[in-house]
């Protein structure tokens, strides 16, 4: 008859459950899985925003000891009397050139470093990829 439906097997409840318990497993598995690999790409950000904003703030401590040895030999060529400096370039002029150069690299680089570091958010997407699953659940049961 055409309106006969095939005997298909229904599944049991034990088959049913265990589809659900293997299926959790698997989700807590990739959960896992996705938190470790984020938690290995945002130590990796961090380590080289740190690396950049540490050699930036070096570069920079030894800009700032020239300017302080350029203040210190700006004092002592003020005080020289008239014609006593026969330099072309005064030698005050000469380190604050070198330790301005070194200052605006080194604060271009801390400056840089500072605002990848700001880029890491650890576990962002772990937190965005629980809360989905605890809303897909909490839906789950309404309906």
């Amino acid at each position: 008859m055409a309106n006969e439906v095939p005997n298909r097997a229904e599944p049991s409840m034990a088959s049913l459950v265990s589809g659900i318990v293997t299926d959790i497993q698997d989700l807590v598995k990739q959960q896992l899985q996705l938190t470790r690999k984020e938690i290995e790409a945002d130590f990796r950000r961090a380590r080289e925003a740190a690396s950049l904003l540490a050699f930036g703030l070096g570069i920079l401590y030894l800009g700032a000891i020239a300017l302080c040895l350029t203040l210190a030999l700006l004092i002592y060529w003020l005080g020289l009397p008239a014609g006593g400096d026969p330099g072309r370039l005064p030698l005050w002029a000469s380190f604050g050139l070198v330790g301005l150069a070194f200052t605006v690299l080194g604060a271009g680089l801390a400056y840089a470093g500072k605002k990848r570091l700001d880029t890491v958010h650890p576990l962002e997407q772990t937190t965005q990829g629980l809360e989905e699953n605890l809303e897909w659940k909490t839906h789950a049961k309404r309906t």
